[in-house]
């Protein structure tokens, strides 16, 4: 497959299907159901298995299962199922399970309009687990990211054993667009790591240099232990607060180190005085409104994220370093522009934002640039 017309939905589910994910559960939700309907064309001819949920938390709980199997494992949903995920979330973060959880965003709250979009669950995502600990949120913006971040998701999820949810929205999810696979750089595909040969296994045990303990599969020929409660090394439930701070600092720790690493983002005239600063499905509305401000001899930075959680402060900081002043666009009544504003101390942050069913137009982004 080269040139396709596809909508992002379809290429999450190309993309999850080269990360080397075997396994998908899902129940039908506007606007998500393409994806179900895409794995269900092609996952079993590669040996996968995909299957219909009778509801949302049975299929998460399928999922977990299949990923403590030694499977890749993928779910798709929208804000209603991301509600119903949330006790399986904190099992995930607590157990270290590796999975890609998409959430196709629409209106919210509660059901809400199923077929208008907005980014309204960006904190859900983020603090929707028992505890508070980091997960990893991307957020594509177009069809090639939907692709591309659906690698870097899995990459991301083996390699620190975490959730990582890919924070689509309907506009993405299902708009058609063309779209050039082969011509996608792709990042190397990475798979946990088994405990070393001839090295008793311990489920949670931390070799040195390492954050994150060996994986070995459920079912295999070594006893694994796995809870959701809290745990020493050995997967035994303990309430010992030397051993529940040490491994609660550790998984908080792991993700936050690291995000300088996986900082996906794109950017546009990084030297002017004010900065344009959004993500997701907002992302064209800005670049147009910043090619119009250019034009008028008016330019200004445009900075989109693509990894918002946890908060790439050292990234933000760089690309506003020269910005005296930062407008932030979101799909929402305001959720990320506390963290900017938290980031960018002393810089002066204005907001714009809207949750009505609607997208943002270059003309609304330009007006609050110029008359904010």
């Amino acid at each position: 497959m080269a040139l396709s017309f596809m909508e992002g939905n379809e290429a999450i589910a190309w993309g999850a299907l080269e990360a080397g994910c075997r396994f998908f559960a899902g129940y039908p939700i506007t606007p998500a159901t393409t994806i179900l309907n895409t794995m269900l064309k092609i996952l079993p001819p590669k040996g996968g298995i995909c299957l219909q949920g009778e509801d949302e938390i049975a299929s998460i709980g399928f999922c977990l299962g299949a990923s403590m199997a030694g499977m890749k494992a993928m779910t798709a949903t929208s804000g209603p199922g991301i509600s119903l995920y949330s006790e399986q979330i904190s099992f995930a973060v607590g157990s270290e399970i590796p999975i890609v959880i998409v959430d196709v965003q629409r209106l919210g709250p509660s059901t809400g309009s199923a077929t208008r979009g907005a980014d309204g669950d960006i904190n859900f995502l983020r603090w929707g687990n028992s505890g508070g600990l980091p997960v990893i949120v991307l957020t594509p913006a177009d069809v090639n990211d939907c692709f591309y971040l659906t690698l870097q998701a899995f990459n991301l999820a083996e390699e620190f054993r975490c959730p990582v949810f890919i924070a689509s929205n309907k506009e993405v999810g299902m708009t058609r667009e063309s779209i050039d696979l082969a011509a996608i750089e792709r990042p190397a595909i990475i798979d946990r790591t088994p405990p070393p040969s001839g090295e008793a296994f311990v489920p949670f045990k931390i070799s040195a240099g390492r954050t994150v303990p060996y994986f070995q599969p459920i079912g295999d020929t070594v006893l694994v232990r796995q809870t959701s409660s809290t745990h020493g090394p050995e997967g035994y439930i303990t309430i010992d607060p030397d051993q529940i701070a040490a491994n609660q600092n550790r998984l908080m720790r792991k993700l936050h180190t690291a995000v300088d690493r996986f900082s996906f983002f794109d950017s546009y005239l990084e030297n002017s005085d004010t900065m344009i600063l959004t993500y997701g499905v907002t992302t064209r509305a800005a670049q147009v409104a910043a090619d119009v401000l250019k034009n008028e001899g008016r330019p200004v930075s445009l900075l989109v994220l693509k990894t918002l959680w946890p908060v790439p402060v050292n990234l933000i900081q760089k690309k506003a370093q020269k910005a005296s002043r930062v407008v932030v666009i979101e799909m929402n009544l305001g959720q990320y522009v506390n963290e900017i504003t938290r980031v960018l101390a002393g810089k002066r942050v204005d907001f714009y934002g809207q949750m009505d069913g609607r997208l943002i137009t270059p003309k609304q982004i330009k007006e609050a640039v110029v008359n904010g």
